[in-house]
């Protein structure tokens, strides 16, 4: 089985070279330089075209996330997984909308940075468990505040959630422990709130807002 080819990023050139050397004792793992900016990430990046290119975030001048956001332009099937000390909601959302594939710490252990590497090249996206709790809280975040745009209540949203499942009224009204006609009457309001004719448009509407996975 091929060797993963893996570019590492970093400024601090103790933490770079450990890593890299780290790494290197992975038998998966071919380790094919280093970078110590962002803008020196970029240019090996495309000289040596790596399969994964771990991202030190915090980089003075060019950050990580911005370098991430130019290789992908230039490389899109290069994965990028970035490495952080510390996790914030911003530079998580940031990272993924830069075409990061994941986000870990620093202080996770080779082995999991190796399985990190492996997920990314599997088209998986690896974030560190503090990472995911931080994405789905700021989702949740997300679609309460599109739920207020459009004055649903949360048992309003309860239901359109259910209904993006496929449920029936009959479904719904057992899931919720509700009447039926109490089902009914929700729907209705989320149709006049949405601006929707029925509910696969409310559904169609909801997902494309974020109020429903």
């Amino acid at each position: 089985m091929e060797r993963i080819r893996v570019l590492v990023v970093d400024d601090h050139t103790l933490v770079r070279e450990s890593l890299m050397t780290a790494l290197s004792t992975s038998p998966a793992i071919e380790v094919v330089g280093g970078a110590g900016s962002g803008r020196e990430a970029l240019e090996k990046a495309k000289s040596l075209q790596p399969d994964v290119v771990l991202m030190d975030v915090k980089m003075p001048r060019m950050n990580g996330i911005q370098a991430c956001r130019l290789i992908k332009q230039a490389l899109p099937d290069v994965k990028v997984v970035m490495l952080t000390m510390m996790e914030d909601e911003a530079s998580i959302l940031e990272s993924i909308s830069a075409g990061a594939s994941g986000y870990i710490l620093k202080s996770m252990p080779v082995n999991e940075v190796v399985k990190a590497i492996k997920l990314a090249v599997e088209n998986k996206s690896p974030l560190s468990p503090e990472a995911a709790m931080k994405l789905i809280n700021e989702f949740r975040r997300k679609m309460d505040e599109e739920a207020t745009s459009f004055n649903l209540t949360r048992r309003e949203l309860e239901v359109l959630q259910l209904l993006a499942y496929g449920y029936t009224n009959k479904m719904i009204a057992e899931k919720m422990f509700i009447s039926q006609q109490t089902v009914k009457s929700h729907i209705i309001h989320i149709f006049q709130k949405l601006g929707a004719s029925d509910r696969t448009e409310a559904v169609a509407i909801a997902l494309r807002k974020g109020l429903v996975e």
